[in-house]
Order: C-alpha cells, then structure tokens, then sequence
C-alpha cells in the first residue's frame, strides 16, 4: 500500500485537463509535500480553458481572457507552491477532437523531461471529456515496461466533473487513500482557487472556496481527521 512516508523527497508530476484543476484536485495535499516532505512538484496543464464558451472555438476572440488565465496560473503556482507550471493550448472541451496520441505525446516529452517518480491526474470517470482523456493519455505514457521510472500513477476527484457523474454509471471515484490536509494547506487551495477569475464561482457552486471546505470536511469526518482529500491508488509499484 502506497504509504504518504514514501513520498517524501520524491519528484511529482501533477497533470490536468484546465487551469484550476491542479487546485481543485490535489491542491492542499501538493501543499502539504512541497512544505513537509520535501517534494519537488511540476504541474502540467494540457488545455487553454476558455474558448468552449464559445459555440466554435476562436482564441482570437477569447485572446484577452487566455492572458488573463495564464496570469491566473502564476499566482496559483505561487499559492500552492509548485515549482513549475507547462500550460499547453488543447481546444477547452475539445479534447476528443485531437488525436489521443497527440496528446499523449505531450505528456510523455513532460514526463522525459522531468523524470518523476509519481504521477497525479484525474480520475477517469469523470464527467469532463478533457479529464478523460487526460487520464487516458497519462496510463498511456506510463506503459510499465522495465525502464519505466514513474512507479505510482494516483486520481483525485475534480470539483464540478467527478462528483457529476450519473449515480447508475460505475465509473463513480472510489478512493483508497485519504490524505489529511492541513488548515493553512486549505487555505492556500481557497486562495489558489480564488485567482481564478474565470473559474470561480459563489457557493453551493462546487468551485466556491466554501465548497473546497465542506467537501475537504467531508472527507476529513468520514475517516476520523479534520480535513483531507481523496485519491485512488491506480498504480504503485515496489521495485528490488
């Protein structure tokens, strides 16, 4: 079993859909390894995140709004503390118009480059096409062939597009690790989250900061802690 003491000092790879994903999803919990354990965090973002509001995708149109959002990256970056963010220009909910394999390319050139031990993406039944692909292409790229170094391939649930799956579908998110999360590491999420100005949104919505603190209450009461996220151990692999 994946144990939060064996990630310590290890090189983490955290690859989303949108910018806030690498927020909504593992927020606090990247906080707490940068801070406490000594990790060294990249995030990769696949997609430009705003031009699905349009009915036909135009970046001129939305290109003041594209600066805006790669702004608000910087400052969540700082919030959170990764130490590097890739942003990348896939359609915004157009992920399945691209070929599968343009995407995985991209993931594998990110994760060549970075040599991480662990890998952090969406769960893959999420409601989000994007987020379906993006799992899809990460499982890809880390085929476990024998010169593989990424060991341990984990989900997290993304407010507003896993807790929206169908309850008849089976591809609901079943955590088997909950990882307790700390008062200043959900704030650094809410701050985080709150940069985002195209992104946020006012309670009940499930991206408000209000939201993020039930719901990280919620994991926390159901497992006997204050605070905590959830995430599903896909892979992890204890080598010689």
């Amino acid at each position: 079993m994946l144990m939060l003491s064996s990630l310590r000092n290890k090189r983490i790879l955290v690859v989303v859909a949108h910018p806030d994903d690498e927020v909504l999803g593992p927020g606090a919990t990247m906080y707490r390894l940068i801070n406490d354990y000594g990790c060294v965090v990249r995030a990769v973002i696949l997609g430009e995140g705003i031009t699905s509001r349009s009915n036909t995708r135009d970046t001129e149109k939305w290109n003041k709004q594209l600066k805006i959002h790669k702004a608000n990256i910087e400052t969540a970056r700082k919030y959170i503390g990764y130490e590097s963010v890739g942003v990348y220009d896939f359609p915004d909910n157009r992920f399945d118009s691209k070929a599968l394999l343009d995407i995985i390319k991209v993931v594998e050139s990110e994760k060549d480059a970075f040599n991480p031990d662990v890998i952090f993406t969406h769960h893959g039944g999420d409601v989000n096409i994007d987020h379906q692909k993006t799992f899809e292409a990460v499982i890809t790229a880390t085929r476990p062939m024998a010169h593989e170094k990424t060991s341990a391939i984990l989900t997290f649930e993304t407010m507003s597009g896993t807790e929206w799956r169908a309850s008849s579908d089976p591809r609901h998110f079943l955590p088997n690790l909950i990882i307790e999360i700390s008062e200043k590491g959900l704030e650094a999420k809410c701050k985080a989250m709150e940069s985002y100005e195209f992104e946020k949104r006012t309670y009940p919505h499930p991206r408000s900061s209000k939201a993020l603190k039930v719901r990280a209450q919620m994991w926390g009461v159901a497992n006997g802690i204050q605070m905590a996220e959830a995430f599903q151990v896909i892979r992890s692999i204890e080598k010689i």
